[in-house]
């Protein structure tokens, strides 16, 4: 589509309030109205004035058009932004054509490895290890004691390192760059840190570990600097945790209120395959992400200046009733489920695979459970000027019952 040629109407955000409740706006979809009436939202972000984009196919579209809506803007494809919390352009993600594909071959071997039946097999395991431990307890702290630690134990897996180093991990909580540290300025030190560490020690006496292959790495026929060293590895960090946090902790969530869901799994086990798709689309563990406009474009009617950001919403897009039939029920069985949940086009989510098998092999297990009852639970909720959208929880208690 021709984004210069829209002719819908502009929409102004402050003149329409999204409400929170179950029958007008469900939490999962605050999105609705406003994808219905022109598919774009005007809105603010930490203060700045981004447009989110919001339909199917425009955000399909939008994701394919890096000449117009471009990802080579260091710090500005995450919303907010990251200056604050990184000093290193994030590799590959915010690179354009062709130079995405070329950074993007360096790392890539590593996350094609969930593809192999050994490591299938190791993550299998571990998900066993955690559950069969939960079962065990009264009751289990779902972020803390299972969310957490399974994301970071599985993450040294597919780097090749010791599963031990997923202490470390674990003690920088969910968010690394929102977590542990008071001051705004240090955000993330504690990563940069420790991925320094990992270099010097690669460097020093190499192995088949990711931060080895990162110094023996090549770019355009050279090494690759420390920067880009630090540049996929703060990716690699950051990215899929959270994302993957919540994932987890919503999958269990939903199963522990949808006792029927949980008996359908285990009456038939060949749903966990297409369950795990609708459970990724109906979570949508990313809301949105940044591209920056190099010229002042018009948006459905929206003029973004240039140098501006627009938001591909993904869990906007996930929602949109002409693509997802009845898109506000969770159907185990959707097929097809041409979901953008990891994105869409050249930056689809590297870490896709790792994160499906993930939760793919939680599927499994909790399918031979009885039940999972629900203690307690505090959803945590984004807000922002125009809209809240409740994702993952901040704390989650259950007891898993064999």
């Amino acid at each position: 589509m021709r984004w210069t040629d829209l002719s819908l109407k502009s929409w102004n955000s402050k003149d329409f309030q999204l409400t929170m409740d179950n029958t007008s706006c469900p939490y999962h979809d605050p999105f609705k109205k406003a994808r219905q009436e022109n598919g774009v939202m005007e809105t603010e972000v930490a203060g700045e004035k981004i447009a989110l984009i919001l339909g199917y196919k425009d955000v399909r579209s939008a994701a394919r058009e890096y000449a117009t809506f471009s990802s080579d803007a260091p710090f500005r494809v995450p919303i907010p932004s990251e200056e604050d919390a990184r000093s290193v352009r994030q590799l590959p993600i915010e690179t354009n054509p062709p130079e995405h594909k070329e950074y993007r071959a360096i790392v890539e071997p590593f996350f094609r490895r969930p593809m192999q039946k050994d490591y299938i097999a190791k993550i299998e395991s571990l998900v066993d290890d955690l559950v069969e431990n939960a079962i065990q307890q009264d009751s289990i702290k779902v972020i803390t004691e299972f969310a957490l630690p399974l994301q970071s134990r599985a993450l040294t897996h597919l780097l090749n390192v010791p599963e031990k180093e997923a202490d470390t991990w674990v003690s920088w909580g969910v968010h690394v760059f929102r977590e542990g540290n008071s001051n705004d300025s240090q955000k993330g030190q504690a990563l940069e840190d420790y991925i320094h560490q990992q270099l010097d020690m690669a460097k020093q006496n190499p192995g088949e570990d990711f931060f080895s292959a990162l110094t023996r790495a090549e770019y355009q026929g050279r090494p690759l600097t420390r920067d880009e060293m630090l540049g996929f590895a703060n990716l690699t960090f950051a990215g899929g945790r959270d994302t993957v946090i919540h994932s987890i902790s919503s999958t269990i969530a939903y199963l522990s209120e949808h006792p029927e869901a949980l008996a359908a799994l285990r009456e038939n086990p060949k749903l966990v395959i297409t369950a795990t798709e609708e459970l990724m689309r109906y979570i949508s563990p990313i809301t949105h992400i940044g591209r920056v406009c190099p010229v002042k474009t018009d948006v459905n009617g929206v003029q973004v200046e240039a140098d501006s950001r627009v938001a591909l919403s993904w869990a906007s897009a996930n929602f949109d009733e002409t693509v997802f039939e009845s898109p506000e029920e969770l159907r185990l069985d959707r097929k097809p489920n041409p979901h953008m949940a990891f994105g869409n086009g050249t930056h689809n989510c590297l870490g896709a695979i790792h994160a499906r098998l993930i939760i793919r092999s939680l599927l499994k297990k909790l399918s031979e459970l009885q039940s999972i009852t629900l203690l307690s639970a505090q959803r945590s909720i984004e807000k922002e000027v125009d809209y809240e959208r409740e994702l993952g929880y901040k704390n989650l208690t259950v007891t898993l019952n064999r």
